[in-house]
């Protein structure tokens, strides 16, 4: 199954499971309203989900001028229902990889959403480079250490999850970044899959091959048995344009 699909099939039951993915878009909205933006800027965030971000942030930048868009059609279906008559807010299916909207942009910004790109690095580069003048790339982003507790459940094998940077090779991106650690209580290892599976996290890294089932027992057992703590660690990213050589 596509990344692109698994959100599509989560869009209508995302919200109710996603108490952290909200909880990091009120702390992105924070510090994006901390940066030196214009009076009205020209906004585009990336895989807008079902609007967390946006909630937080389009009444704290009342004159911006909005797109929202997303990689799944119904995601995007959701957020534009959310915002109906707003019509300085508009919306599109978009590819946060290929992004084709005109710009340039006073502010490109995504919460918990690049961390799907099989390339950051470059995705980070082109992005840098549709900022305007002074503009800002601002983003949250999973970071190595997620997901431990799962991971260490399934030693000697590996989990499924994705590698994730640590804070240093996304500071050699040029990006100023700022690390967060959160966690959910999870009342049992069934609890902690449903979860993921809601709101569409659930897609294996590529080539991972999945244990049986006598191997997922034994992971669920060890990971109840160290409490069943999802961590998640979180890396708030800003960069200003790329610097003309």
């Amino acid at each position: 199954m596509t990344v692109a699909h698994a959100f599509d099939r989560a869009a209508d039951r995302y919200d109710a499971h996603a108490p952290v993915q909200r909880r990091v878009a009120a702390m992105l909205a924070d510090r994006i309203v901390a940066l030196p933006l214009p009076p009205a800027p020209r906004v585009l965030e990336l895989g807008c989900g079902t609007g967390f971000l946006g909630a937080a942030l389009v009444d704290r930048l009342p004159r911006a001028d909005w797109w929202m868009t997303d990689l799944a059609p119904a995601m995007v279906e959701r957020t534009a229902a959310r915002f109906a008559g707003r019509p300085a807010i508009r919306f599109a299916v978009m590819d946060a990889a290929a992004p084709d909207l005109p710009g340039p942009f006073d502010l490109i910004c995504s919460s918990l959403a690049l961390q799907w790109l099989a390339d950051l690095p470059a995705a980070v580069t082109a992005l840098r480079a549709r900022l305007a003048p002074g503009g800002r790339l601002a983003f949250t982003t999973l970071a190595a250490g997620s997901f431990a507790e799962w991971g260490a459940a399934h030693e000697p094998d590996t989990a499924g999850t994705p590698a994730y940077p640590d804070a240093a090779a996304l500071r050699r991106l040029g990006l100023a970044v700022t690390i967060d650690t959160l966690t959910e209580r999870h009342g049992d290892a069934r609890d902690f899959l449903r979860a993921v599976k809601a709101i569409g996290a659930g897609t294996p890294r590529p080539g991972h091959r999945p244990l049986g089932p006598a191997g997922l027992r034994g992971v669920m057992a060890r990971f109840e048995a160290q409490g069943a703590v999802a961590r998640y660690v979180v890396a708030t990213c800003i960069a200003g344009p790329e610097e003309k050589a």
